[in-house]
């Protein structure tokens, strides 16, 4: 049995001492030696915690972290004073999936040169796929998809080919599909997608696989996604009052603008907006959907359109019935300046309807003959303004 002072030099050599040793990595002894044996445990700065567990019962964990942080501290300090070439290639490979090789990789790669950018993607390549998933590793594949030539992100997507499902609903790989997604050529991505075809509904109800769909609905063209959308066609009710579908929905309320999507998402909302008004994920979509009419402009393009379309009006008046008093303002008073405008129109007239409504109801005053520069002094509680509506 070792003593202790023993014990405690051997780990502080094994932590220090060897890794001044220029050659170390380079050692090399049959099978069974020592020497070999040290490197692996070198190599796996969780060792050091093993080795510590065994001997130290209570100390261990102390102990162990601070000999496994000052292991990667000594062994960042003496990669940084090495230009990335033949003889660091090997410690590449194990940095690849550790936690300090893999922040200081990628640090490294937001200044090297195209010669070291080179060099590590050499090595990165045939170990890509397992780096994906890996929960270091796959950080460093996203920052060549950042910070790689043109040449190396599509030698890197087209690794994805055939592994797109798979990777989105793993908590790593997703990150790196969502990556892909943001940055590669429209024909990889078109390419990417098609294989989550058949797929849509698994990956909306995934942890992981929701956050690609919505990448997706977000940077690919409307036109390649079809089939996402589309099958979400007389799903938008119970989507939206998913943990995760509310999102994805969100997602088609603000990217997708196409009439025919936005006609038949609209519609299903509006036959259940006040359940959906009421729900804990579905209000978020309604939150988004009066977002969306009022626009991130003054001219409130989306909410004009809105008002005078023949069915999008009465997802304007649902929303008026059953939001919230914050949004209500908001919405009141973004309409008060088009409501002589929207007499002129057919659809526009029942919008106007609904706030007189108000208005006569004492709810709500309605500043218009100082300009529409007043906000509203009252709102109407929801539950009287459904009655009112009724």
């Amino acid at each position: 049995m070792l003593s202790m002072e023993t014990l405690l030099l051997v780990l502080l050599f094994l932590a220090l001492g060897i890794l001044w040793a220029p050659s170390f990595l380079e050692l090399r002894i049959g099978p069974g030696g020592t020497v070999r044996h040290l490197e692996q445990i070198m190599r796996s700065p969780s060792s050091l915690r093993n080795i510590a567990g065994n001997f130290m019962g209570p100390w261990a964990s102390e102990l162990g972290c601070s000999l496994e942080e000052t292991f990667a501290a000594s062994l960042l300090d003496e990669f940084k004073e090495i230009k990335l070439g033949v003889s660091s290639l090997q410690r590449l490979q194990v940095m690849f999936a550790d936690q300090y090789g893999s922040r200081f990789i990628q640090q490294k790669l937001e200044t090297a040169s195209t010669q070291e950018k080179n060099m590590v993607f050499h090595e990165i390549m045939p170990q890509a796929l397992s780096l994906m998933t890996d929960v270091f590793g796959n950080y460093v594949i996203q920052k060549f998809f950042e910070h790689g030539s043109a040449s190396q992100i599509r030698q890197l997507a087209e690794q994805l080919i055939g592994h797109v499902l798979t990777l989105s609903l793993q908590m790593y790989g997703c990150r790196v599909i969502q990556k892909a997604i943001e940055v590669v050529e429209l024909d990889q991505q078109t390419k990417m997608v098609a294989e989550l075809d058949g797929h849509v509904m698994r990956c909306v109800r995934d942890q992981n696989g929701n956050h690609v769909i919505q990448k997706c609905i977000e940077c690919v063209p409307e036109v390649a996604i079809q089939f996402i959308v589309t099958t979400f066609y007389d799903q938008v009710v119970t989507l939206s009052t998913h943990p995760y579908g509310c999102r994805v929905v969100q997602r088609v309320l603000e990217h997708c603008h196409s009439p025919k999507t936005q006609s038949v998402v609209m519609n299903e909302i509006l036959q259940s907006v006040c359940a959906l008004a009421q729900d804990q994920y579905g209000n978020y979509v309604i939150q988004a959907l009066v977002h969306e009419m009022l626009g991130t402009t003054d001219e409130n393009e989306p909410l004009q359109v809105m008002m005078k379309d023949q069915f999008a009006n009465y997802v304007v008046q649902k929303v008026l019935e059953t939001c919230d008093d914050q949004q209500l303002e908001l919405l009141l008073n973004r309409i008060k300046v088009h409501l002589n405008a929207l007499k002129k129109y057919t659809y526009g007239k029942h919008i106007v309807a609904r706030v007189e409504k108000l208005v006569a109801a004492g709810g709500i005053f309605l500043a218009l003959e100082r300009g529409g520069s007043a906000s509203f002094l009252h709102i109407l509680p929801k539950w009287h303004r459904r009655k009112l509506y009724s």
